[in-house]
């Protein structure tokens, strides 16, 4: 049996052709005037579909640009690794340095002391986190210098710099100087709680430090309370002797940071602690992921109105065309054929639709990372543009999701249309 010559049964073990299907499919996508109210709310689901999509792929792009920038500006600053021993400060420092370059995928390892302080300058007072760093491994212990403005810590290794060559150096974040009122080549106080015991009592330890450097990171954590000074500096400072706080470490790939603690911890036994950045930072971390996520779902909702205006369209074109239907299914045609004519069209709209706005979101995308046409105001954030950060895999995710939902929105009305009885649609069509 033949239909216009596409809708063939004839053909041993195959079934209806096809092409027969997609024809029809066809057709019914090309209303005719009395179909022009089906014809609009089908427009209006391509557009939906692509409003969805595009925002999709711009705001994903956009918020993994931040989560980018914000990984980059956090890890240039803390280290992958710390290590730390469980009863105090490490002793023999310099040696498990050299057995922690030793570890596949450790690529440096430097000591550090890190304590609360205070610093005071000659017009105001603030609580501070001091590092104590080794200056000559400052280039791998803090990645990305140039980039965050933390040149100034090679700084701390002359010692005849500035006006005082006797005072050793400080280097402040922007927001910390501000709030004491110092900028390069002032003076200031560190007051340390680790001080002396005298006749009267404890005494804080306190010493004269001269400002050689003020980095800005543009993230208020470190610049408004990180300060650097000298490692032997700050063993001094705090009593501390031959010690220091710990071990900090930069892999070469940062995914890998907690296998090589596990294997660390393995190596050394339960007297060390070893800690690796996603761990430092999960609250932070797991806040931008669950906002991702967030907004995903909520963007999806404007793909779900137009997954249902794709599903009324088809509703009332299955109503319209009942006629068409039980003469189709007089004719031959199977349920199953009946029920794919209209799966068709509706898949059809979201691909275009798809297609459609997976194209305008990704060149959107691209202007943005090019142009940097949306300008951010730089006293509220630490950036002054748009950082997108186009991801195919999520674009090839969104595509596929929207697929998969107007494909769900279109198996209800073509379940309609295959269930129709001939008779009783030709009786009263």
């Amino acid at each position: 049996m033949t239909f216009g010559g596409i809708f063939r049964t004839d053909r041993p073990g195959r079934g209806p052709v096809m092409g027969f299907e997609l024809f029809i499919a066809g057709r019914y996508l090309r209303a005719r005037r009395k179909y022009r109210f089906i014809s609009l709310i089908t427009f209006l689901s391509v557009a939906g579909v692509t409003v969805g999509v595009m925002a999709l792929i711009v705001v994903i792009a956009v918020m993994a640009g931040f989560e980018s920038d914000l990984k980059k500006r956090i890890l240039g600053i803390d280290p992958h690794i710390v290590l730390e021993r469980s009863d105090g400060q490490l002793t023999d420092y310099q040696r498990l340095c050299e057995r922690m370059k030793a570890f596949d995928g450790v690529t440096s390892a430097a000591p550090f002391i890190t304590t609360q302080t205070l610093l005071r300058s000659g017009v105001g007072i603030a609580g501070s986190v001091v590092r104590g760093i080794d200056p000559n491994a400052v280039d791998v212990v803090i990645q990305g210098m140039e980039n965050l403005g933390l040149t100034a810590l090679r700084d701390l290794e002359r010692d005849d710099a500035g006006s005082d060559p006797a005072l050793p150096g400080i280097v402040l974040g922007h927001e910390l100087a501000r709030s004491l009122g110092v900028i390069e080549q002032d003076q200031l106080y560190l007051i340390s709680p680790r001080g002396m015991v005298s006749p009267v009592g404890h005494m804080p330890a306190m010493k004269r430090f001269r400002v050689v450097g003020i980095f800005e990171t543009g993230m208020y954590e470190y610049d408004g309370s990180l300060a650097f000074i000298r490692l032997e500096d700050a063993q001094q400072m705090l009593r501390m002797g031959r010690t220091v706080t710990g071990i900090e470490m930069r892999v070469d790939d940062i995914y890998d940071a907690g296998k090589i603690v596990k294997s660390i911890l393995k190596e050394l036994g339960a007297s060390y602690t070893a800690r690796d950045w996603m761990e430092m930072n999960r609250n932070f971390f797991s806040a931008l992921k669950l906002e991702k996520t967030m907004m995903f779902i909520l963007l999806t909702l404007i793909v779900l109105v137009a997954a249902f205006n794709i599903s009324s369209s088809l509703i009332m074109m299955v109503m319209e065309k009942t006629r068409d239907i039980a003469i189709l299914k007089a004719m031959g045609a199977t349920n199953d054929a009946i029920r794919r004519i209209f799966v068709f069209k509706g898949v059809a709209v979201g691909i275009f639709g798809t297609l459609l706005g997976g194209g305008l979101g990704t060149l959107l995308c691209l202007l943005l990372k090019r142009y940097e046409f949306v300008k951010l105001p730089s006293d509220v954030y630490y950036i002054t543009t748009l950082p997108v950060q186009l991801e195919w895999s999520m674009v090839v995710l969104i595509g596929l999701s929207t697929l998969a939902i107007c494909l769900l929105a279109t198996l209800y009305p073509a379940g309609r249309a295959a269930g129709l009885n001939p008779s009783e649609a030709l009786r009263h069509g």
